[in-house]
């Protein structure tokens, strides 16, 4: 498929997984759609028209696909901050926009004002909690009990606590408030849906992004004078408000400001797996599919893959990129000056990085000096240090 102006494609390495999807394999999402809306990979391809990304980039965003590859527009993903991995990136685009725009830009919360986020141990919640704090908000949550402990290590006292099992949260966030709240960001249903709508003042307003219990605005207007409601869908943003919005977060991780969330992650081949766990709400933070064959493996070749050019090629794709396995190729092996050092560099920044060292004497042939146990790894790169190559 050839590319159109302002689309990337993109090598996936890892996709997060939304309640979204787990409403679409089931055929409960309004409308139909496909499985897939996020995830993170490695930019293999470069339409015309495109600025501020090259092949090779580390990138994440709305892909919109459970795959090995993606062709998306541009304006849809970023620059992965720098020693993130892969499978920590998949899992933070969604939850963070759809946080951003119900919060900023639908209900354009300010200082000082009182937020009830439910299901504030999820991926959503949990971003919302963080935007939230730093917009100087104060912010109320809930949770199913067994989470709790989750909320009290965010920070959390019990009398920002409620239960998301348990319409009691209405009479205790009303006690404590001395009134209501002036906004609701909302993933619950039925009576819960009733009870937050009361915990609204005047003027408040009631941001729904569930799929299962969606309201008429004119009825809850009739029902709650005073409140706004707006359910609302990501993709209505729109590609040039999105890459703002990711534009914006971007510097807020960088800044130190954001952090990403926890993240469990699946084999893509166990999908059906991590989304009943997600349907079970068992999760905290992220459920995220990895990808077979997308995340990359790197090996050092030719001469000098242990020396300074090799070194700071190894380097690099390990804090860049999250490479899990590296492999040195040099004509010293372990023997080579610093190798020792260097290996720890790499795994001591790799968060989990594994590096071997194979020695390529002169004039040997390559399949003679390349270790079988090697080929188990499923080396997806190689760089050439005298003029780097990649090919995977």
């Amino acid at each position: 498929m050839e590319l159109g102006a302002g689309q990337v494609r993109v090598a996936v390495a890892a996709v997060g997984v939304n309640f979204r999807d787990v409403l679409v394999a089931l055929g409960m999402y309004p409308g139909g759609g496909q499985i897939g809306v996020e995830g993170a990979g490695v930019v293999v391809e470069v339409g015309p028209g495109v600025a501020g990304l090259a092949v090779g980039d580390a990138v994440m965003g709305l892909l919109g696909v459970v795959g090995s590859e993606a062709v998306v527009d541009a304006r849809l993903v970023t620059a992965v901050p720098v020693g993130w991995s892969l499978v920590r990136a998949a899992g933070v685009p969604v939850v963070f926009l759809t946080a951003w725009y119900g919060l900023s830009v639908l209900a354009g919360v300010r200082a000082g004002q009182k937020v009830l986020v439910h299901a504030a141990a999820g991926g959503v919640g949990m971003a919302a909690v963080q935007l939230a704090r730093h917009w100087g908000v104060e912010v109320f949550v809930t949770a199913s009990r067994g989470k709790w402990d989750v909320l009290r290590a965010m920070g959390f006292d019990d009398e920002h606590i409620g239960d998301s099992r348990s319409v009691e949260f209405e009479r205790k966030f009303l006690a404590v408030t001395e009134g209501g709240v002036d906004v609701v960001l909302n993933s619950l249903a039925g009576e819960f849906v009733d009870a937050s709508l009361r915990l609204l003042v005047g003027g408040g307003c009631f941001i729904e992004m569930g799929k299962t219990d969606v309201r008429d605005p004119r009825v809850v207007a009739a029902n709650h004078p005073g409140v706004v409601y707006r359910a609302f869908d990501l993709m209505q943003a729109g590609a040039d408000r999105i890459a703002v919005m990711l534009a914006q977060l971007l510097g807020l991780f960088a800044a130190g400001v954001l952090e990403p969330l926890p993240v469990k992650a699946f084999d893509v081949r166990c999908a059906a797996a991590a989304y009943r766990f997600v349907s079970q709400a068992r999760h905290v933070g992220k459920v995220v599919l990895t990808v077979a064959g997308g995340g990359w493996r790197v090996h050092g070749a030719d001469h000098g893959g242990t020396g300074m050019a090799g070194a700071a090629v190894a380097e690099h794709v390990v804090a860049r990129y999250g490479v899990a396995h590296v492999v040195l190729v040099s004509r010293s092996g372990a023997d080579a000056p610093g190798v020792d050092e260097l290996v720890g560099r790499l795994e001591g920044a790799g968060r989990g990085c594994r590096c071997w060292l194979v020695m390529w004497p002169i004039g040997m042939r390559w399949r003679r000096c390349w270790p079988g146990w090697i080929r188990a790894i499923r080396l997806r790169g190689c760089f050439m240090p005298r003029g780097c190559s990649m090919m995977g």
